[in-house]
């Protein structure tokens, strides 16, 4: 409610990172250490904001753990590990919540960026757990051209760069891309705007520091508090 207050339809989380560094930069907005926890709160929290007609973004797909080198630091990461750990709150997001955008990470996994990495984008996300909706990337996540759109990245933020009209024109024309590539991308940003009711009617007016959003934070720390006792 307070998104749509400011007029915007589009909220930039859940963050559900592993926290595995104290001083990870968004490990305060993420879940913890357990990937099932991780993903309970995940699904609550896309489930209530997307009932209110704002996207959810689950973010920062994938192993984003570390500030050290975040623009290029590489994750490696097996297997079981990635899939076990790292990898079941996005499927949650997914596959349980619906949520309709993720965000891929800075850095990069097992030697390729995140934002253009086929084996996140493309066969996991994409392939094996049916994602329709926008790959965005994080601000300046965003590497190459003809890569970033083929692994599956369809918007890249803050402002299009190596996504601009003007490269996806010279992509398509160096036969980089084909024009199916294009489509896709526009595809599934009309797909979100279309399942969020953006066609149909425009966000309501929401509501910012009402006395009822007062109480209900006040209510939400009361109970949040854990009391040790040693």
């Amino acid at each position: 409610r307070e998104a749509k207050a400011y007029g915007k339809n589009v909220l930039l989380g859940p963050c559900v990172n592993i926290q595995r560094v104290p001083q990870g930069g968004r490990s305060f907005e993420s879940f913890g250490e357990d990937p099932y926890l991780a993903a309970r709160l995940a699904v609550g929290v896309i489930r209530g904001v997307q009932s209110e007609g704002v996207v959810a973004t689950v973010k920062h797909f994938a192993a984003n753990n570390q500030e050290t080198e975040r623009f290029t630091i590489s994750a490696e990461v097996d297997p079981r590990a990635l899939h076990e750990i790292y990898l079941p709150a996005f499927e949650a997001a997914v596959t349980e919540a619906g949520v309709q955008a993720v965000m891929c990470a800075y850095n990069r996994v097992n030697g390729i960026y995140a934002c253009e990495h086929p084996g996140l984008l493309s066969e996991t996300l994409r392939g094996r757990w049916g994602f329709p909706g926008l790959v965005m990337s994080d601000w300046g996540a965003t590497h190459s051209v003809a890569p970033a759109v083929r692994a599956g990245l369809d918007l890249e933020m803050p402002t299009p760069e190596h996504l601009s009209s003007e490269a996806l024109a010279a992509a398509l024309e160096a036969g980089e891309l084909e024009l199916g590539d294009v489509d896709g991308m526009v595809r599934r940003l009309l797909g979100v705007i279309a399942r969020m009711g953006y066609l149909d009617a425009p966000l309501d007016a929401g509501a910012l520091d009402t006395p009822e959003h007062r109480a209900l934070n006040r209510e939400a720390a009361r109970s949040s508090f854990v009391l040790l006792r040693n």
